[in-house]
């Protein structure tokens, strides 16, 4: 039997599940894809940045309809893909396919809730076995998260993370050398990069309260930007009420995408455009 891509992603759109073979398969093509992609991608502008969506695919779908479908305009996802909202499956498989179909338009980032531990304590993992029946489908999508990228640089000049940064990278060439296939681990530079947490009451490194992870400032920020020549970090991870909020003299933004988070926090979304 054949993969139909295109028809995966009509029914998708549509609201219907693939079945159990279609998901299969389509994760064992992106694990494929995925792993010839390098720990940091660079990508030209334009293209829409898409913060953590967390399964509530009705708000993905109207992303697209606001920002436009794949292909005609490109795409950079930030992680959080999964867990917390009610169709994490349609999500994640809305996104993997558009990501086989239109590899160079779509770039999906590892969050931190692309992780076996995370999808079993907030949702994934329940979904997935009541939807199939069995945790086959949670397993062949969490062997595709461990492919996903750590990083990408628009146009040279934005470093985009899901997290923040970590005291274990100065430059983006340690990025680079990293190995990224893998559950994330508790701690280290992978775990950073998608547990961080900007912080406008420190100037350096301090620990997070997440347990995983670091805060850090402005002082960091400001180092980070000129040992790599480049003029702005963005990133998702923090729920904002506006949908978005810039720090350190413009120089760092978190974008939000998912609105009333968990059917009840009452925040906005937001995605964002960034220009040639």
């Amino acid at each position: 039997m054949k993969l139909d891509i295109d028809a995966c992603i009509e029914r998708l759109y549509a609201g219907h599940a693939l079945s159990e073979w279609e998901v299969t398969k389509v994760c064992e093509l992106l694990q494929e894809l995925l792993c010839d992609e390098p720990n940091v991608v660079s990508i030209p502008a334009p293209v829409t940045v898409v913060g953590d969506v967390h399964g509530q695919f009705h708000d993905l779908v109207e992303i697209f309809a606001i920002g436009g479908r794949v292909p005609s305009t490109n795409y950079l996802f930030l992680g959080d893909y999964v867990d917390r909202g009610q169709h994490s499956v349609e999500t994640i498989s809305l996104l993997a396919c558009l990501k086989l179909r239109h590899k160079a338009r779509i770039h999906l980032l590892r969050g931190n809730h692309e992780s076996r531990n995370i999808t079993r304590t907030y949702g994934f993992y329940a979904e997935c076995h009541a939807k199939y029946g069995s945790a086959c489908v949670w397993r062949a999508f969490t062997d595709v998260f461990d492919c996903l990228a750590l990083a990408v640089i628009i146009d040279d000049s934005i470093f985009c993370v899901h997290g923040g940064l970590s005291p274990s990278i100065t430059h983006v060439d340690q990025l680079r050398v990293l190995d990224r296939f893998g559950e994330i681990p508790h701690e280290g530079a992978v775990a950073d990069l998608v547990w961080s947490d900007p912080d406008g009451d420190v100037t350096g490194f301090a620990r997070s309260q997440r347990g995983a992870g670091y805060t850090f400032g402005a002082r960091v920020v400001d180092r980070f930007l000129h040992t790599n020549g480049m003029a702005h970090i963005l990133r998702a991870h923090q729920l904002c009420m506006e949908g978005f909020l810039v720090l350190f003299n413009d120089r760092l933004s978190t974008v939000w995408s998912a609105p009333n988070y968990c059917y009840r926090c009452g925040n906005v979304a937001s995605i964002l455009h960034v220009d040639p």
